[in-house]
């Protein structure tokens, strides 16, 4: 099988479709790698941020125009009108010229949490318009223009085995840090104590002015955790740091 080599930058753009067409939720770029400067095995993602400075306006514009509403379209046109989440997986080249990766009819972990923390829409509202096909009707989303990031604590050993059950400590803490929210994805109380259940086990996200802002605050956040057993990565959004410098 010979395949085209594909150079350039991941990223994730995601809109709501109502089986006619879709509007734009927003774009972000994880980290698949499991160590510091996308390094090591791929894993579930270890950290995301959104926006992300690689999808500019006139890339956003495109996708939708050209992939986004294109695929609802064709997909009522084979008789299978798709309503919900359209998510697409995209090679970003360094002219801006794009490739499809993949498509997905779900938010993407950990891109959602991100997503989620600029969103100032009613998300309900949202989803509820898509199922009963009343895009037409519906105000504009409404988005924190600010850069949201989130840093994923893994148990030690992921992606490869791990322990379960180890207690994690002080997320009461973590989670009073400013602009900071703790999401729990592996986790379990035990005899009122959390422990960790998987292998990806918190999500720490923060929202901040710019990316480098929304880093420090979520690795502060990160470093009030008391979970021995846990790790993460310390560059999520080193391409968006480096770019504001």
């Amino acid at each position: 099988v010979i395949e085209e080599f594909l150079t350039g930058e991941e990223a994730s753009y995601f809109a709501f479709c109502d089986g006619e067409t879709a509007i734009p939720i927003a774009g972000a770029q994880d980290h698949k790698q499991v160590g510091d400067g996308d390094t090591g095995p791929n894993t579930g993602g270890m950290g995301a941020y959104s926006p992300a400075p690689v999808l500019t306006k006139e890339i956003e514009d495109r996708i939708m125009k050209e992939v986004m509403i294109p695929t609802v379209q064709g997909m009522k046109k084979e008789g299978r009108p798709y309503k919900g989440v359209l998510f697409a997986g995209l090679m970003i080249k360094e002219d801006g010229s794009f490739k499809v990766l993949e498509h997905n009819v779900r938010f993407g972990d950990p891109e959602c949490q991100t997503v989620m923390m600029r969103l100032k829409s009613d998300l309900l509202k949202a989803l509820i318009m898509a199922a009963e096909g009343r895009f037409a009707e519906m105000p504009a989303l409404e988005w924190d223009e600010r850069t949201a990031l989130v840093v994923v604590m893994a148990s030690k050993g992921y992606p490869g085995s791990y322990e379960k059950g180890t207690p994690i400590k002080n997320l009461q803490a973590a989670g009073e840090v400013p602009d900071v929210v703790v999401f729990h994805a592996g986790t379990a109380d035990k005899d009122g104590q959390v422990v960790a259940t998987g292998g990806r086990v918190l999500g720490v996200t923060a929202i901040g002015s710019n990316a480098k802002v929304a880093q420090q605050s979520a690795y502060k956040a990160v470093d009030t955790v008391d979970w021995p057993n846990g790790f993460c990565r310390r560059d999520i959004a080193h391409r968006a740091v480096a770019r504001l410098s």
